[in-house]
């Protein structure tokens, strides 16, 4: 299986769990949606390590407001959670929490 390969897998994996545990039903008071699929563009980089899109790094900063929600939920909490994960914030100048 090619490293593409593992990455769509795992992005499909994440994707179902997010399907599953939310259905977008939580929101924080600043009116986000929290909805851990709009962090599809991240995926390659959260599990490879490459240099998030521009659209990676759009989506992290919408999504900021939900990260502890995401880091708590045990389906999420390791991609989001990761050492790759926090690189890619910062490649993007978006501060992660301290949950």
């Amino acid at each position: 299986m090619g490293m593409g390969r593992v990455s769509f897998v795992a992005l499909c994996v994440v994707a179902l769990a997010v399907v599953v545990t939310f259905s977008g039903e939580i929101q924080t008071a600043e009116a986000v949606t929290c909805d851990p699929s709009q962090l599809s563009p991240c995926a390659a980089a959260f599990t490879s390590g490459a240099s998030p899109s521009a659209t990676c790094c759009s989506k992290l900063r919408e999504q900021k407001p939900c990260f502890c929600g995401y880091i708590k939920n045990p389906s999420l909490g390791q991609y989001v959670n990761s050492p790759n994960a926090k690189k890619v914030a910062a490649s993007c100048s978006v501060q992660f929490p301290k949950c």
